[in-house]
């Protein structure tokens, strides 16, 4: 969430940016609800200090021969009652405040553009040779089908958006996530991690996706005694709440690697995408995430950027990075660059991985702190991350780009020893 005092010291400046997003900041209510709980607090510690004065008075009085009894019901006559009534009424107005902060998206940077949708993203460069075909080329559910995608099995024991693998493409798709994991933690120093597929509430409240996104989520209720659990939307809800509620003493950067499955309900995408594996309630993704202290956070947005370019690189998949304008910005997000690679079953780049600085908004929404060594005090975390691919859409971009008019699949020359040496797939 967003700093108070950065509020207060800079209201009409947040305005102005979160109208970027689309945003109209209530400052009016802020306002209200801040005077609110500095009067609450302002009282209840004013009963404080007069409680500690009626203790003086208290022993004064027994002091001159009054009973302890007499003394306090004398002297307190009340207080007590109006201390907790006090204490209750700030406690109320800072769940108040909180709550009304917790719906406030993050302020994005000044170099984001301003814009209503992705069509207004602005591209900031273009990787690669789009290829050319001598035959008409397809799209990937055509070039699956005969090595084992299948749309129908899957909506057969699932429904609609998901899909069944078997055979070639089956391990089409695990060589790309090895190639990936192995890519990021030997070249670019991520630690592969292992995480749960299933989170608390207070996690995806960590990390934004709730309150404001739970219909987009898949939940079980009450899948650990009376507490509801959410599959996880992408990695970056457990592995950044890793060090929530800590002064963690870490030398940072701290960098992580998740492959995980993804689970998302895409309401309001009715009608979008409905054909092939663009947009699934189940698909399967590398996330990259950093801990990073305040001052190397943007720095760190172009490393991790970079790094999931390489995987597009080294696929030798044409790409294009665009810079996400404020109306197509994520509520958590500061900053984000969109990878978008080409598909030539659909003659344009779509979207395969997002990159995003969250600055300090998620670490303080999780408590997640570290110690600076240079100071001994706790100060909050950076969190950045980004897909390191979405595998199921780079399988789509490997099915596309490498097919052939024969209908066979040549394996890109990196993901080979992954597929036993096989240079291609015959049917």
């Amino acid at each position: 969430m967003l700093d108070i005092k950065y509020i207060r010291d800079n209201i009409e400046d947040v305005k102005a940016a979160l109208a970027k997003k689309g945003f109209s900041f209530d400052d009016s209510a802020f306002n209200k609800l801040d005077g609110a709980r500095k009067t609450a607090m302002t009282e209840a510690q004013s009963l404080q200090a007069e409680k500690k004065k009626a203790s003086k008075q208290i022993g004064q009085l027994i002091g001159q021969g009054m009973s302890p009894e007499d003394a306090k019901a004398q002297v307190m006559s009340g207080l007590d009652a109006d201390i907790t009534r006090a204490e209750q009424a700030a406690k109320q107005a800072e769940i108040d405040l909180h709550d009304f902060l917790m719906s406030v998206p993050n302020v994005p940077v000044a170099e984001v553009p301003v814009g209503a949708s992705e069509d207004d993203n602005v591209e900031v460069l273009k990787w690669g040779t789009l290829p050319e075909f001598d035959f008409e080329p397809q799209d990937h559910v055509d070039v699956g089908a005969p090595f084992g995608l299948n749309f129908d099995a899957g909506a057969l024991v699932a429904g609609s958006r998901f899909a069944v693998m078997s055979g070639p493409i089956a391990r089409l798709h695990r060589a790309i996530s090895q190639f990936m994991l192995d890519t990021h933690t030997d070249e670019h120093g991520y630690e592969e991690t292992y995480v749960p597929y299933l989170v608390n509430r207070q996690a995806l409240e960590g990390t934004g996706q709730l309150p404001k996104f739970e219909e987009d989520l898949f939940k079980i209720p009450q899948a650990q005694g009376d507490k509801d659990l959410y599959l996880i939307p992408t990695a970056e809800v457990p592995v950044t709440n890793l060090l929530r509620d800590a002064v963690n003493d870490v030398q940072l950067p701290v960098k992580k690697a998740a492959h995980t499955p993804c689970f998302r309900s895409e309401a309001g995408s009715y009608g979008r995408d409905t054909r092939g594996m663009i947009r699934q309630h189940q698909f399967d993704k590398v996330e990259l995430v950093q801990f990073v202290r305040a001052d190397e956070s943007e720095k760190t947005l172009e490393e991790l950027t970079g790094h999931a370019e390489v995987i597009l690189q080294k696929l030798n998949l044409p790409y294009r990075k665009v810079i996400l304008c404020g109306g197509d910005l994520g509520f958590s997000a500061a900053k984000t660059y969109d990878l978008e690679v080409w598909l030539p079953g659909q003659q344009k780049f779509r979207e395969i991985s997002s990159c995003s600085n969250f600055g300090d908004y998620q670490a303080r929404r999780m408590q997640a702190r570290w110690r600076n060594p240079a100071t001994n005090k706790p100060e909050y975390l950076h969190t950045i991350n980004g897909s390191g691919l979405a595998v199921g859409r780079t399988l789509v971009a490997v099915l596309e780009n490498y097919q052939q008019a024969d209908g066979s699949i040549v394996i890109p020359d990196v993901l080979r020893p992954y597929m036993g040496g096989k240079d291609v797939i015959s049917a």
